[in-house]
């Protein structure tokens, strides 16, 4: 179990994670988005487009990368509820080795499916000792090296190529909304920004119902918090782990709610314009930079996956909100 908090890691070493992720991780695309607003510049940051359909490949891929073959070779297995899961199945496929995925109930069945897809070995955890193990890096019993897409620095430097090719893709920006699950990717991208100097907000985006660092933020201090994040995986946690409280406290400028009904309009609006598809985590910081609920003129809204089940899709198209 980690006990030191996580500390902020250097440009350095997001610029050498980049050039470990060459040729696993993509280059995504930003594009701009129809907005209500005249005054107001939405990006959308496309990191649907890796090859997973989700960001997870930057941390997942550099964690892996950053191992020796030794470390490697009795497989790998992470606790996830879908995208860090399939980010290690493939990058053990790549590699060779076995992969097994610690999941809830609730994981979303498009995310089983690209597990099994994998040929990853999945272990059904409950809840609570499902995050049991998130905490204590491990499962009793499993073999492999675990692989910790929050906590491990080194999952903080892939995180931190993000931020490296937004500020390059949209150097005039005043603010990047970031989905805030564990809270790695948030703080990864702050990481670079603040790297950089770049005087960029970097605000976390989560759902009005499940906000376990806005929670936080108000308390002074990591709270437990009743949570219903509905049909949006990823996000919205009963708390923040500890040892990523302190620097989530000092990188990041804030916290931004969105509802439910918020986030599917996102999708809907997402799907229909722009022909993207996002899953509930990913539309987070889309429907908050929507919202308008904010100072900024221009933003930059990580969509962070695009792994969404077709039954939430048809049910957000048709103007419903998924259970």
């Amino acid at each position: 179990m980690l006990s030191s908090p996580v500390t902020r890691i250097s440009l350095a070493d997001i610029r050498a994670a980049r050039e470990r992720l060459a040729g696993v991780a993509l280059p995504t695309p930003v594009v701009p988005c129809a907005t209500d607003a005249t005054d107001r510049q939405v990006f959308l940051k496309l990191e649907n487009l890796q090859p997973i359909g989700s960001f997870k490949i930057r941390p997942v891929g550099n964690v892996v990368l950053s191992k020796s073959a030794g470390a490697l070779a009795h497989g790998l297995y992470t606790c996830s509820s879908g995208n860090s899961a399939i980010a290690v199945a493939w990058m053990a496929r790549r590699l060779g080795v076995a992969a097994t995925a610690i999941i809830t109930a609730t994981a979303p069945e498009s995310k089983r499916l690209r597990l099994r897809a994998l040929e990853a070995r999945i272990v059904e955890a409950s809840f609570e000792a499902w995050w049991r193990a998130v905490e204590q890096c491990g499962l009793a019993g499993e073999r492999g090296a675990y692989i910790d897409a929050v906590r491990d620095p080194a999952a903080l430097a892939g995180d931190g190529t993000l931020g490296l090719e937004i500020l390059e893709q949209l150097p005039q920006l005043d603010a990047i909304f970031v989905p805030f699950g564990g809270g790695a990717l948030a703080c990864g991208i702050a990481c670079a920004v603040r790297a950089l100097g770049a005087p960029v907000k970097v605000i976390a985006c989560e759902i009005d119902t499940a906000q376990p660092f806005g929670a936080a933020l108000r308390a002074g201090r990591v709270v437990p918090t009743s949570s219903h994040a509905g049909f949006v995986s990823g996000v919205g946690f009963h708390a923040l782990l500890p040892e990523m409280w302190p620097l989530a406290r000092d990188l990041l400028d804030g916290t931004l709610t969105v509802s439910l009904a918020e986030v599917a309009a996102a999708i809907k609006r997402m799907a229909e314009d722009h022909k993207v598809i996002a899953e509930g985590a990913g539309a987070v910081p889309v429907a908050a930079a929507l919202g308008g609920r904010h100072p900024y003129r221009s933003v930059c809204a990580v969509v962070s996956g695009g792994n969404l089940d077709n039954d939430m899709l048809s049910t957000i198209l048709a103007g419903g909100v998924p259970a």
